[in-house]
């Protein structure tokens, strides 16, 4: 069986896993700040707080960011629902805009419309997706966001490694903080870096960073925060804000410290996978992704698109290549269509779901059953 992604356990993660139950601390212990530096250092940031999964790193995002019933944001209707999910948590209203078909990515001229169409102050914020490892061009979002007064919190849970370079040549790394107030991640199994469950939120603003550790722990302070209002002794902790038991434990933790000293290799491998994908395809009408030089993409996804994705998925079954479909639009989910949205909103987003197909990438993947998968697909079209 190939399945479209895998995770890649060793023999260094499981003895990580071990050492951390034979210690005195399973959860909230000194794993945690070891795991948010690291992946601080990893992605350039200044801070990094580990929570439960990706979605409890939006939902109190979103909450840091002070999302609430009078809110309006932007998002992708082309990613995980979660991304969208997290502004309903707080009450507030999303508002999709449609996509860039050669990136599936947010179209900033798509918002710069929407932006266009109301006044100043009816928005508060844009929650761009890096889909599939592609990075945003947050440079052109941040100069938006500016110009209405908007923040931006950018989904990374596809693009840990991933990077783009401004107009002047410098480097940006999804999620260093450098143009999002915001960034987050998932530790989900297929992702670059597994840890079961698990998410981070990164950012470079102190104050958010002091906020998103109080909302991960029941919106407890701790003995010896200052911000503490009264102190009956060493065992006092207050309730200042209503928070969530969104705490990642050591255990999970350490696993994903491990997880990371590989991740570079990690990359290096799936964007190898991907060039040969590219090459594979070149000429043929199977409709492929391609960055320009400037991005780094992470591919936390292969996806193609073709005419009978249908007839290809389930072709693909008959072989053990298990295939998958990212996304079914948003906006076309009950849920969605119950507040309003509806087939025809978003056409862009909606013909890339009729025609996407996500094929097998993850660095385990052997240069053998590569060959096959290729094989087996343009066989299929041809």
């Amino acid at each position: 069986m190939i399945p479209y992604g895998k995770q890649n356990i060793t023999d260094e993660d499981i003895a990580a896993v071990i050492e951390t139950l034979k210690s005195p601390f399973l959860t909230s212990g000194p794993k945690v700040a070891e795991f948010e530096l690291a992946f601080a250092k990893y992605i350039g940031c200044k801070y990094a707080v580990a929570v439960a999964n990706g979605t409890a790193a939006l939902h109190i995002s979103c909450m840091a960011m002070e999302v609430n019933p009078s809110s309006k944001v932007i998002t992708s209707p082309i990613t995980f629902s979660a991304s969208a999910n997290c502004v309903r948590y707080c009450g507030g209203e999303v508002v999709f805009a449609d996509i860039n078909p050669e990136t599936v990515i947010l179209d900033i001229e798509k918002v710069r419309n929407l932006l266009n169409q109301h006044p100043k102050g009816t928005f508060d914020g844009i929650i761009p997706v890096d889909f599939a490892g592609y990075p945003v061009d947050l440079e052109a979002f941040r100069k938006l966001a500016d110009e209405y007064g908007l923040w931006i919190l950018e989904d990374s849970c596809h693009a840990p490694g991933g990077s783009f370079n401004d107009n002047s040549g410098k480097n940006h790394r999804c999620g260093d903080g450098s143009l999002a107030d915001l960034a987050i991640f998932s530790f989900h199994p297929v992702k670059h870096i597994a840890t079961g469950e698990g998410g981070m939120v990164t950012t470079n603003d102190e104050e958010l960073y002091k906020k998103l550790k109080q909302y991960r722990s029941h919106g407890m302070v701790y003995q010896g925060d200052p911000a503490l209002i009264e102190n009956h002794g060493g065992w006092y902790m207050e309730l200042q804000e209503l928070g969530y038991n969104y705490r990642l434990p050591d255990v999970l933790c350490n696993l994903g410290i491990s997880q990371l000293k590989r991740a570079e290799d990690g990359l290096a491998k799936r964007q190898a996978i991907a060039k040969r994908y590219d090459e594979a395809f070149a000429g043929t009408n199977i409709k492929t992704i391609n960055p320009p030089a400037n991005v780094g993409h992470a591919y936390h996804l292969y996806v193609i698109q073709i005419e009978d994705r249908k007839g290809l998925y389930d072709y693909l079954r008959t072989k053990q290549i298990f295939a998958q479909v990212h996304y079914i639009p948003v906006h076309l989910m009950p849920y969605y269509k119950g507040l309003g949205s509806k087939k025809g909103d978003f056409p862009n987003a909606e013909k890339y779901y009729d025609h996407c197909l996500s094929i097998p990438i993850y660095p385990m993947l052997t240069a053998e059953e590569q060959e096959f998968v290729i094989a087996e697909i343009l066989g299929f079209v041809k």
